[in-house]
């Protein structure tokens, strides 16, 4: 029972593999390529506040919600520690690397404490991940909750390593090159780049044998394992490679606001997590981001459209709950699912109003 079977095998049971595989669909799509294209000049058309409050802030969250739609638009596993994880990562670079608190920061150069951070937090999330697998439905979510919420906890409580409610403050950030990598220009381009690695990774994955056979495990598991596939083998892996995405945005995040602490993995914080990848869609990769650019814009903004409507701008909350709402209730599928239906039916009405004039 390996990883590495065959995945024709896979493909049959599948429902969702019944579809034509494609390479990589973004080529041919010329909205894939104007966004890019926006993306890469974003710097010459926005300020700082915009270029690394909304849009490298929307991409770190995109990556986070990205682990999270992975494992469960394509594993059928829906979990609420990718924060967690991610917030592991970045106070593994804390301890690790450098900050105002010298008698829990070790030191280390960032090339020496990002390596160690990562790995750590993708063991950390495998760890848990091998636990969630031994549950299924509602008791995978709360399991991996539980997670989050031990580890919100812990970090609150623990003053040795993770210095308390206070958090670790003034991480040091990387210089080399005679650059100063935190600027904000190098910053989002920093962000940019791991945004779209782990983005095309998760495309190409999803098309691989080990992908095919993941969502032919999120089909139909018990057919999987007939068929010689080590069903919780696959699950493990997939917790794995989420896990490392997350750790990866985890680190951009600690880098962003110089400082993590206890609020930064609060068990709200792990369902805003969801919520954006909800919103923004979760069969497809492009979702996250999409739902990320949503919730930061509403988080930014929503306050001062609530107060200039005279009403109390502690509330903006309420605007994000209302817009879950409204999105999950008119589409399953997030803002994806409503662009879709949209294409759909525009194309329904063009093919019938050009069946008419042929038909007359």
């Amino acid at each position: 029972m390996s990883l590495a079977h065959d995945a024709r095998v896979a493909v049959r049971p599948t429902a969702a593999a019944q579809r034509p595989a494609q390479a990589w669909p973004e080529i041919n799509n010329p909205a894939a390529w104007i966004v890019a294209a926006i993306l890469l000049i974003m710097p010459l058309i926005a300020n700082g506040f915009f270029l690394i409050e909304i849009f490298a802030t929307t991409l770190i969250l995109g990556t986070i919600a990205l682990s999270l739609m992975f494992l469960a638009g394509y594993g059928g596993m829906v979990s609420l520690m990718q924060l967690t994880i991610a917030g592991f990562a970045a106070y593994m670079v804390a301890v690790f690397g450098t900050s105002d608190n010298a008698n829990i920061s070790l030191g280390w150069p960032w090339w020496l404490a990002v390596p160690m951070a990562i790995a750590l937090a993708t063991a950390f999330g495998t760890l848990g991940g091998a636990l969630a697998v031994r549950t299924e439905g509602i008791y995978t979510i709360m399991i991996t909750l539980a997670i989050g919420a031990a580890f919100y906890y812990f970090t609150n409580q623990n003053w040795a390593i993770f210095n308390g409610h206070t958090g670790i403050n003034n991480v040091a950030t990387p210089h080399f090159w005679g650059v100063n990598w935190r600027a904000d220009i190098p910053f989002y381009y920093i962000v940019l780049a791991v945004a779209a690695l782990c983005y095309l990774a998760v495309e190409y994955i999803s098309r691989a044998p080990f992908g095919l056979a993941l969502q032919g495990v999120r089909d139909n598991p018990r057919r999987m394992a007939a068929l010689g596939f080590n069903v919780n083998a696959h699950r493990v892996a997939a917790y794995a490679f989420a896990s490392f995405v997350a750790a990866l945005a985890g680190v951009l995040q600690v880098w962003n606001y110089r400082q993590i602490s206890p609020g930064s993995v609060s068990v709200g914080a792990c369902i805003d997590v969801l919520i954006i990848a909800v919103v923004g869609g979760i069969t497809r990769p492009i979702g996250p981001f999409i739902g990320a650019l949503i919730f930061v814009l509403l988080r930014t903004f929503a306050l001062d459209f609530l107060v200039k409507l005279g009403l109390d701008g502690n509330r903006f909350r309420l605007l994000i709950g209302l817009g879950f709402l409204a999105i999950v209730f008119w589409s399953s599928d997030g803002v994806i699912g409503l662009w879709q239906r949209w294409r759909q039916s525009q194309r329904s009405n063009a093919n019938r109003s050009g069946g008419g004039r042929g038909h007359g």
